[in-house]
């Protein structure tokens, strides 16, 4: 966990200051779609008590939705900081960011199209005098004091990294072909979702500026500052703000959330000015949910105002197509529930994973730290884990029940095959002898389908080679009938074979008989000679 810097001891003197004299938090947000891209990714919060941005990524439907469940996840703030314990509201803010965190993964795990979701989280809370910051990824906190601007918060991205390692300078950043990829980031990734918190003294005048990168990406801190400076009101600062970024070619959306320290003898004091939260970007398409967080009315941020540049008419001409009417860009004020008409809207909308609770006392809450609040969250996650043990029990039976049916289909499909196989026959062989089986000549994983059922006297070994191979091969007839006709045709063929070698044999006699006495006579023929020729001689 990245550590949290200790809060500062107050001495009695400043003690008794801080008791006297309160300051009073006065802020407002601007947040443009900008001239490129299709819809507005970031949120941003502008109270009395909290300022935050958040810029989300992950496709056209999961930036929106993780920035806006960030701002939800955070608006409890806006009320529950009168505790002026530093501390306290130090760990409810980790705590809030951190409940963003699951409740982005778990509504991403949901909801497969918004797989990858994530966002930034820059949030800065006046407590008891005292500024809270929490932050994580590449939105940035700037604070003007006495005219010098400091950049509070840094980077989580990549190239902040290499500038860390000393591998490339400030300068090389703004053009390096990396500069957009975050390293720590709220959502559907495996990174470390604990925020970098801090607590620094506020000061009277002290200004904030809160904004994404399409703002700081753009401009140099130089020309923030002289800006900041510039213009004492805080709308016109990030009115100003905003369409020098879209002037100087930001691609991105761009939010920007002005935030002055005021100091006031009371700050509870019931004559002083008041203003109502503003909601700017994705989280304002939806005020309810916030409205009911904080039980306080809240507004849509105000529109950029056009200022005739080109970048402004893009991006002018792109929000006329995208929006049906002018009156989509008037701010809109939502109040909370128990001011709102029951019968058309609900007392407890959706708010983004972030369970809004009805107390027993009444008051509406979403802090986690809230004992009511974590019994609720409880119950839910309790409620999702017998859900998904019954889906899987579920899953479980009906691939069991698939198993068993094609185990019934197969040993169906098995046993009518073999009732099949043993009404055919076949002329084989056995021992040497032809033999006539039931059933038909293989076998299934082993089990033969086949057995002999009469044996015959015929000697396969007096059969010619291919009669031979027929009856290896299994000679299949439709009846036990036609099996035995062919045994009869096999004998048959083989005693007619027989005969005909017998006929041939007795052929082969007789002419070797007759050779033999031609022969003799032939022999005696030429002795008779021979005799005659001697007596001649003689």
């Amino acid at each position: 966990m990245p550590p949290t810097t200790p809060l500062p001891k107050v001495p009695p003197k400043e003690q008794a200051e801080v008791s006297s004299s309160q300051l009073f938090l006065y802020s407002t947000t601007i947040s443009d779609v900008g001239t490129v891209r299709a819809n507005n990714q970031d949120s941003s919060f502008a109270g009395e008590h909290l300022v935050a941005i958040c810029d989300g990524m992950g496709g056209h439907a999961g930036g929106d939705t993780a920035s806006t469940i960030a701002i939800r996840s955070l608006a409890h703030i806006e009320r529950d900081d009168n505790s002026e314990d530093v501390s306290a509201i130090a760990t409810m803010m980790e705590t809030s960011v951190l409940a963003a965190h699951d409740a982005i993964v778990g509504k991403a795990r949901r909801e497969r199209k918004l797989s990858g979701m994530g966002t930034t989280v820059t949030a800065v809370a006046l407590v008891a005098d005292y500024w809270v910051i929490a932050h994580i990824g590449d939105s940035r906190a700037y604070l003007l004091r006495d005219g010098e601007l400091t950049q509070i918060t840094q980077d989580h991205s990549y190239v902040q990294h290499l500038i860390n390692t000393g591998r490339i300078t400030e300068q090389e950043a703004k053009n390096h072909p990396q500069r957009n990829v975050v390293m720590r980031v709220l959502g559907d990734f495996d990174i470390d979702p604990h925020p970098d918190v801090a607590m620094l003294k506020a000061h009277a005048a002290d200004r904030w500026l809160l904004c994404s990168d399409g703002l700081c990406g753009v401009l140099e801190n130089s020309t923030i500052a002289e800006a900041m400076t510039a213009f004492a009101d805080p709308n016109e600062c990030a009115q100003h703000l905003v369409s020098m970024a879209l002037k100087a070619g930001s691609t991105d959306n761009v939010t920007a959330v002005i935030a002055d320290a005021t100091l006031a003898l009371d700050a509870r004091a019931f004559d002083l000015p008041h203003q109502t939260p503003l909601v700017g970007g994705a989280a304002s398409n939806s005020l309810e949910p916030i409205a009911d967080i904080i039980n306080e009315p809240v507004s849509t941020a105000p529109p950029l105002r056009n200022n005739g540049s080109p970048a402004q008419r893009a991006a002018a001409l792109t929000q006329t197509t995208n929006s049906s009417s002018e009156d989509d860009k008037a701010p809109k004020v939502v109040q909370p529930s128990a001011s709102r008409d029951e019968a058309d809207e609900l007392a407890t909308p959706d708010t983004g994973e972030i369970p809004v609770v009805q107390k027993t006392d009444g008051n509406i809450s979403s802090d986690p730290n809230d004992p009511e609040v974590a019994e609720v969250i409880e119950q839910k996650q309790e409620a999702k884990r017998k859900s998904a043990s019954k889906r899987q029990h579920r899953l479980r039976t009906a691939v069991i029940i698939a198993i068993l049916t094609v185990l019934l289909i197969g040993a169906g499909a098995g046993y009518g095959a073999y009732r099949w196989s043993q009404k055919q026959y076949y002329v084989g062989e056995s021992g040497g002898k032809v033999a006539i089986y039931q059933g038909v000549p293989t076998n299934i994983f082993g089990l033969r389908l086949s057995h002999e059922i009469e044996h015959t006297s015929i000697s396969t070994s007096d059969l010619p080679q291919n009669w031979r191979d027929e009856l290896h091969q299994g000679i299949v007839r439709d009846s036990l009938d036609e099996a035995r006709s062919h045994v009869q045709l096999i004998r048959k063929e083989l005693k007619s074979l027989e005969q005909s070698s017998k006929t041939s044999g007795t052929a082969a006699e007789s002419g070797s008989s007759k050779t033999e006495t031609s022969g003799s006579t032939s022999s005696s023929e030429s002795n008779s000679s021979d005799t005659k020729q001697n007596g001649g001689q003689q």
